[in-house]
């Protein structure tokens, strides 16, 4: 049976905004969840399937990484399926993807699970933005992402938690079945609430294949050569390959997106002033919230000695901060400029960083929950005025497109800084292990995170120059306006 917008507006009333917002909130939370209830797995992992932290990051790298596919592949699936169907596909794929992760008993199937997972999860995040911004209006839109954000947020902060204690009474494989339930009440719920296309267009429904194959072997091999150089040798030819090819075939895929008749990647996005700032600050706030939830609960772990459970319980407080101050900074995005707010975010989470940095083996775990908290009290200040800001500065046709672009620019932020971090904690681990063999696993593990704390804590300094950038297209567009 079709469902149009104003179908569904006439049948369910003034509430179907909301009843859209929890049905979007519900299937985003649970592929949320499952991003990152794994993280505080990953210490058993490494132990069952005999890893080192640059190999077993993939598990969140993976997932990552193919999430920018999905994203991209979100406007063609909205013109080729419309937003119920292709939600409810995007669904059971992942659960079908879940099932099998939780099934695997070879390290390489498990990370293949988490890329279908990933992929899936990034169609169903820009959908879920289009579909609030389908029946917001302008000036509510703030608040609605506010809301949105609460509730998946949730997902981050009870995920170490749960997670945690899945992986402590039962066993790590538990994290990919925890989330079936909640994606299942999605699925019914979109078939219920989410509407259909509006009317039939063919003129959007080709996919980029050549681009979303440059796309994805251009972001595999850079991924791989930055994680594989230490232990491989910089000098493999295999890796030198991958490390000269993989940019080049990003590069090359940026070329084809001018020419391409259907892009994935829309460039006239970037013609719109302070639209490229809002981009690159949506990569550092990736870089920022998945790799420092990938790092906390490791070093809780493993440099002071708590279990999985603990680990988890460590950073519930940290989420629920950030669940809370969403709704607050969402109503604040409709009513202060978002450029103060994200600054604001940004500091916060220099200070995080910079306290984790000071941190060691002896520090209070009272204190370390309260810097992680700080932490995510900043992405809190940092996510909707940036998600929202930067949407709002496109005109109406670009929108969708726009979407999903500052959706890949966090999630690639994300695969990055998930990356990066796994290798420095690696590196620098193992150069201070083999001049200091005295001093400790522990200690030696506390070096690595240092400076990969360190690393986030300058990514995080850099990111003032696009906040200024977007800033001055905001003026532009109130100019306008006016």
């Amino acid at each position: 049976m079709a469902q149009s917008i104003e179908g569904l507006f006439h049948r369910y009333g003034k509430n179907y905004r909301w009843l859209v917002t929890a049905t979007v909130m519900l299937g985003t939370l649970s592929v949320v969840l499952a991003s990152t209830i794994i993280n505080v797995a990953v210490p058993v992992i490494m132990v069952r399937f005999h890893l080192q932290q640059d190999q077993v990051h993939w598990l969140a790298t993976g997932f990552l990484a193919a999430m920018t596919v999905g994203m991209l592949l979100n406007a063609w699936a909205v013109a080729r399926f419309g937003s119920r169907q292709a939600f409810l596909i995007a669904m059971a794929v992942f659960i079908a993807a879940s099932v099998v992760g939780g099934l695997s008993q070879n390290f390489g199937l498990l990370v293949a699970a988490r890329a279908v997972q990933g992929v899936m999860a990034g169609l169903i995040q820009p959908l879920a933005m289009i579909a609030i911004f389908q029946v917001f209006p302008l000036h509510k839109r703030g608040q609605a992402m506010g809301m949105y954000g609460m509730g998946v947020i949730l997902g981050p902060a009870i995920a170490p938690a749960l997670g945690g204690v899945l992986v402590d009474t039962l066993s790590w494989r538990a994290t990919f079945y925890v989330v079936l339930p909640a994606c299942a009440l999605a699925m019914a719920m979109a078939w219920r609430f989410l509407p259909d296309r509006e009317h039939d267009d063919n003129r959007a429904t080709t996919l980029d294949w050549r681009g979303l194959l440059l796309l994805s072997a251009g972001l595999v091999a850079t991924l791989w050569a930055m994680a594989a150089g230490q232990r491989r040798g910089w000098s493999e030819p295999l890796l030198l390959a991958a490390l000269i090819g993989g940019p080049l075939l990003l590069l090359l895929f940026g070329l084809w997106q001018r020419r391409a008749r259907q892009p994935l990647f829309d460039l006239r996005t970037f013609a719109t002033p302070g639209f490229f700032g809002g981009f690159a600050l949506s990569i550092v706030m990736g870089a920022g919230v998945f790799a420092s939830t990938y790092l906390l609960p490791l070093y809780f772990q493993q440099v002071n000695g708590v279990s999985a459970s603990t680990a988890g319980l460590m950073l519930m407080p940290a989420g629920l901060a950030m669940a809370l101050i969403f709704p607050f900074t969402g109503h604040l995005t409709d009513r202060v400029p978002s450029v103060w707010l994200i600054g604001i975010g940004l500091l916060l989470f220099i200070l995080s960083m910079l306290l984790m940095r000071l941190a060691g083996q002896q520090t209070g775990i009272v204190w370390l929950v309260i810097w992680a908290a700080l932490s995510r009290l900043g992405m809190g200040f940092i996510m909707p005025p940036v998600t929202t800001g930067s949407i709002a500065l496109l005109p109406p046709g670009l929108i969708p497109q726009g979407s999903g672009i500052v959706n890949f620019g966090r999630q690639i932020g994300g695969a990055l800084g998930v990356n990066l971090s796994a290798v420095f904690v690696q590196f620098f681990s193992d150069r201070y292990w083999q001049a200091y063999p005295e001093a400790g696993h522990p200690h030696a593990f506390e070096v690595g995170f240092d400076d990969a704390f360190l690393m986030l804590l300058i990514l995080f300094l850099l990111a003032f120059w696009p906040l200024a950038s977007m800033g001055r297209g905001q003026r532009k567009l109130s100019a306008v306006e006016t």
